[in-house]
């Protein structure tokens, strides 16, 4: 392990349980893993803007720095959207250290696909499942794990297996989802050069992709910060915390991330 400065708000639970991803985890007193790819960080906050990490200077600077978006002052931002409406001050500061992760959109794809009607801890261990039965075993030195499969690893799963793996209706969607991107249907490098619209509808041509999950790979998988992912519980803030209006017009390109500080306020702020 070594250490690094981040100088810029960074809370690792927070951003590890804010409904983003579902693979990050403390595996011990404050130590987070973190997993994109084939690439798995350890990092643990030490204060003072310190950070012990398990990766080399290079892949921080390939893999981690655009992962953690970290080329954005999400103080700055905290600064500057918290003025423009009382509900969102309050739940900033309660989510303050939440950055909005840069993930794989083939992983955000199918992790999406997952989400509907299942609570995170079951999209999480379907997810692991996944990664058991077809992805690649990793060993680091805190424990074994797999890599979550590409669409070439499951290239042969059948609709039945995926079952197995704990995802009911939604195994044929991620079968299309599968059979789109390996016959080159749906191209998921080559969509991220379309506008945020042409993206949102592109994605939905998969089956079981509808526009809350178009939206989240859009905000999480692409990095389209403007992009609004609405479920219940931003339902449920529109309607009891806004009167039923739309307040992310406000926060122009940074609505998505605006979001994602009224998704943590809600869910952990239940009544």
């Amino acid at each position: 392990m070594r250490q690094i400065e981040i100088p810029d708000d960074f809370d690792l639970g927070k951003t590890a349980s804010c409904g983003q991803c579902f693979r990050a985890k403390e595996i011990e007193n404050g130590l987070f893993r973190y997993v994109s790819g084939k690439y798995v960080i350890y990092i643990k906050d030490l204060g003072d803007h310190r950070f012990s990490v398990s990766c080399t200077d290079k892949e921080w600077e390939k893999i981690w720095t655009g992962y953690f978006d970290l080329e954005r002052s999400y103080r700055d931002l905290y600064l500057k959207e918290r003025r423009k409406h009382d509900f969102v001050r309050k739940a900033m500061d309660f989510g303050k250290g939440i950055r909005v992760l840069r993930q794989d959109p083939w992983e955000m794809l199918v992790t999406f696909i997952l989400s509907q009607r299942k609570s995170i801890p079951a999209i999480s261990k379907s997810v692991e499942s996944l990664a058991e039965r077809y992805g690649h075993l990793m060993e680091t030195d805190h424990e074994l794990l797999y890599s979550f499969p590409t669409p070439k690893d499951m290239a042969d799963a059948t609709v039945e297996e995926l079952q197995e793996c704990g995802l009911g209706y939604r195994a044929p969607y991620v079968r299309d989802a599968v059979e789109k991107v390996l016959s080159g249907s749906l191209d998921l490098e080559a969509i991220s050069e379309y506008s945020d619209a042409d993206l949102f509808e592109a994605l939905q041509t998969v089956h079981g992709v509808g526009k809350k999950v178009a939206n989240c790979i859009c905000l999480f998988g692409y990095g389209r910060m403007e992009r609004v992912p609405v479920d219940v519980w931003i339902s449920r803030t529109l309607d009891e915390d806004f009167d039923g209006k739309d307040p992310f017009p406000l926060f122009e390109r940074n609505a998505g991330i605006i979001q994602q500080y009224l998704f943590y306020y809600k869910r952990y702020n239940r009544v």
